[in-house]
C-alpha cells in the first residue's frame, strides 16, 4: 500500500525518517475522497482541483498534491525543485505536498509504483477495439492469474497512472488500454507502465482531427511497440490485415506475434459466422491445428478481438482448453449490448463511441438480424480531414442495410446525402440536430419486431435515446 514515504521518495529521491502514513486510495475528484486517501489537485477546462482541497480533507483525505498557493492555511511540505528538507518535522495530517506540476507528479509517482511491482504488463492501443480487447484479454488471463486492468476508459495520461497506482503485491498481470490523441502520448504512458507485450488493433481515422492523418496516427501508435523490451521478453502483437500495423514489425526489437483473417499470420481465424444476438463462432488456426470457438461478442468484426486476446493468452502460456473456456464466458464488460422492448423490439446499444470502421461493423451486425432494420446514427467526431468521407462511407453502407435512417447532428447530413445518392428513399431518412430532439421521433417510428441500432460519438449523447427507450422497457 502506498504511503507518505513512497510519495516523497518518488518525487524527490529523498528517504525521510517519518513513520509510515498509509494511503488508502488516490483520487482526482474530491467527492471520491475517503478516509486515508491522497487527493491530487489537477487543473481542468471547467474547474480546478485546487478549489476542492478542503472538500477532499473534509471527506477524509489525509494528503493533497498541489502546485498552487492555497487560500486556506493548510500544513504544507514543499517538494518543489526536486529536493526535500530532511529537517522538516511537522508531518501532521491533513498535509499538502507542494510540487511544480501535479499531473507530472502523478505520472512520476505511478512510474515509481510500477517499478515496485514486478508484474507482467500488457499494453493495448489502436483506433477501434481497444476496450473490448482489454476486457477479453484480462478475462482470459484472470482464469489463472491476478489481473489489474483499467476500469472504464481510464486510458489517458491521467487515467492510466491512476490505474497503475492500484497495483498491489497480489497482482501478477496488468492489462492496460492506452489511448492516443497526439504523438508522444503513448510513449509517455509506456514510460509509466513499462509494457512487456504490446497489442496494436488497427489504424483508423479516429483522432485525425488532432493528429492530422492516418500516417501520423500510425506513428503515434507505433510508440507502443518501440517501447517494448527486445525479444524474447518483449512481444509485439500485430494485425497483418492492416497495412499500417503490419509495417510496425520493422519498428520494434521485440518478437512479433502476428494475427489476421485475410493475410497469413501466426494466429488466424477462419469460418467466421455471425449468430446474430447469440454471438459469433469461428475456427482459430495455430501451428497447423484448428480450434473451434464461440463467443457472446456480437458481430463478425469481433473475430479480431478474439484473435488479439487469444494471442496474448498463448504468449503468456495458457493452454487451448483454458482459452476456449474463457472465450465462451459472458462475464465480459461489453461496449455493445442489446435489450428488448415490448412488442418484440430489439435495441442494440452501441452508443459509447463511433468511427467509420466501427459504425460500418455495427451495421454489418444489423444486417444479420431479422426484422425491420432501423439505424439511428449520430455524428462521428475527431475525424479531421476524413470527416466528410467517413460520414459518406457510413451513409453508403447504411443505404444497403437499413430500412429506416434516423440521423443526429450536423455532420450526419453527409450520411443522409450519401444514402440518398445510393437510392435510399427520402421519406425514410429523418434528421435531427441533437439526440434530445430525436427521442420522440424514435419512439413514434418503432414498430413491432423492429431491430434498432443506436450509435454515435460519445459527446453526441446518443445514450439519451437509450435512456428514453429503457423507460419503455
Amino acid at each position: 500500500m502506498l504511503n507518505l514515504k513512497d510519495i516523497i521518495l518518488a518525487l524527490t529521491n529523498t528517504p525521510i525518517p517519518t513513520p509510515d502514513k498509509k494511503i488508502s486510495s488516490v483520487v482526482i475528484d474530491s467527492r471520491q475522497s475517503e478516509p486515508g486517501s491522497l487527493f491530487i489537485a489537477l487543473p481542468g477546462e471547467r474547474s480546478d482541483g485546487h478549489q476542492y482541497v478542503k472538500d477532499a480533507f473534509d471527506r477524509g483525505a489525509v494528503l493533497a498534491l498541489v502546485h498552487q498557493d492555497m487560500a486556506e492555511d493548510f500544513n504544507t511540505v514543499d517538494l518543489r525543485h526536486g529536493y526535500f528538507d530532511t529537517e522538516q518535522k511537522d508531518f501532521s495530517l491533513p498535509l499538502c505536498l507542494r510540487v511544480d506540476d501535479t499531473l507530472k507528479s502523478l505520472q512520476t509517482l505511478a512510474a515509481y509504483w510500477r517499478e515496485r511491482h514486478p508484474v507482467r504488463t500488457i499494453g493495448i492501443t489502436g483506433s477501434v477495439g481497444k476496450t473490448t480487447t482489454k476486457e477479453l484479454t484480462a478475462a482470459l488471463l484472470a482464469q489463472k492469474f491476478e489481473v489489474l486492468k483499467n476500469p472504464g476508459n481510464r486510458n489517458n495520461e491521467i487515467g492510466l497512472p491512476l490505474t497503475v497506482l492500484e497495483l498491489t503485491e497480489k497482482h501478477q498481470y496488468a492489462v492496460l488500454e492506452m489511448g492516443f490523441y497526439v504523438p508522444g502520448e503513448i510513449r509517455t504512458l509506456c514510460e509509466i507502465a513499462h509494457p512487456h507485450v504490446g497489442v496494436i488493433t488497427n489504424i483508423g481515422t479516429v483522432h485525425a482531427e488532432r493528429a492530422g492523418s492516418q500516417e501520423v496516427i500510425a506513428q503515434g501508435k507505433a510508440e507502443l511497440v518501440q517501447s517494448l523490451p527486445p525479444d524474447p521478453e518483449g512481444v509485439a502483437v500485430l494485425n497483418m490485415d492492416d497495412p499500417l500495423v503490419k509495417k510496425m514489425a520493422d519498428k520494434t526489437s521485440a518478437k512479433v506475434f502476428s494475427y489476421g483473417i485475410n493475410q497469413n499470420a501466426d494466429l488466424m481465424a477462419t469460418n467466421i459466422t455471425s449468430q446474430g444476438l447469440n454471438g459469433v463462432a469461428m475456427t482459430l488456426v495455430y501451428r497447423g491445428k484448428e480450434y473451434p470457438v464461440h463467443s457472446p461478442l456480437l458481430g463478425v468484426f469481433s473475430a479480431y478481438t478474439i484473435l488479439r486476446a487469444s494471442a496474448v493468452a498463448l504468449i503468456e502460456g495458457l493452454d487451448w482448453e483454458t482459452i476456449q473456456a474463457g472465450i465462451e464466458k459472458e462475464q465480459i464488460d461489453l461496449r455493445m449490448r442489446q435489450f428488448s422492448l415490448p412488442n418484440g423490439i430489439t435495441i442494440i446499444d452501441d452508443t459509447y463511441n463511433a468511427s467509420p470502421a466501427s459504425t460500418i461493423a455495427a451495421l454489418e451486425l444489423l444486417d444479420k438480424l431479422e426484422g425491420r432494420k432501423i439505424a439511428i446514427l449520430g455524428d462521428m467526431l475527431e475525424l479531421g480531414q476524413y470527416e466528410k468521407f467517413g460520414h459518406q462511407q457510413v451513409g453508403a453502407r447504411a443505404a444497403s442495410i437499413a430500412d429506416v435512417l434516423i440521423l443526429v447532428g450536423p455532420r450526419s447530413k453527409e450520411t443522409a446525402k450519401s444514402a440518398l445518392d445510393k437510392g435510399f428513399p427520402e421519406q425514410l431518412v429523418h434528421w435531427h440536430p441533437n439526440a434530445k430532439d430525436a427521442v420522440n421521433a424514435v419512439i413514434k417510428t418503432l414498430q413491432e419486431g423492429d431491430v434498432v441500432l443506436i450509435k454515435g460519438s460519445n459527446s453526441m449523447r446518443m445514450d439519451q435515446i437509450i435512456s428514453a427507450l429503457e423507460e419503455k422497457a
